[in-house]
């Protein structure tokens, strides 16, 4: 039986904590190894690290801020303890239309859903109606 209301609570619990400026909380929602690609290219290791470096982040340039503008994940399991999570969202301080798009793997470790790998990616829908049209064999069947 696949657990969606765990990994939906896991996501939950990443946007509270994002919501309240929290960078220790944010990284507990991360296994101690986990990857973390922001969407500028830059790659975190670990938990701790994506927690501590989130709250400078959340002291700064983040501050006030929430994720907004999140489209439902999709959830795609293989196994009982693993899925791989696509969602479209952004973080800012009112709603918006995402502009990013995200690929999350999850795992479950003694019980609790925690994020393995994490991919952001800064969608350039402009560029994507462009090529779509030029090259329409490019676009998603999906």
């Amino acid at each position: 039986m696949n657990d969606e209301a765990g990994v939906r609570a896991l996501f939950a619990k990443l946007a509270d904590a994002w919501s309240r400026g929290d960078g220790a909380a944010y990284g507990e929602c991360f296994t101690d190894d986990a990857t973390y690609v922001a969407w500028v290219g830059t790659i975190y290791r670990g938990g701790k690290d994506i927690g501590r470096t989130h709250q400078v982040l959340f002291d700064t340039f983040l501050k006030n801020t929430k994720i907004v503008g999140q489209d439902e994940p999709e959830i795609r399991f293989y196994g009982q303890d693993a899925a791989v999570v696509t969602t479209r969202g952004d973080v800012g301080k009112k709603a918006k239309a995402p502009s990013k798009v995200q690929t999350t793997v999850v795992v479950r470790q003694d019980g609790e859903w925690k994020i393995a790998a994490f991919q952001n990616t800064k969608r350039h829908s402009i560029l994507e109606t462009i090529s779509f049209r030029f090259q329409p064999g490019i676009r998603p069947a999906a």
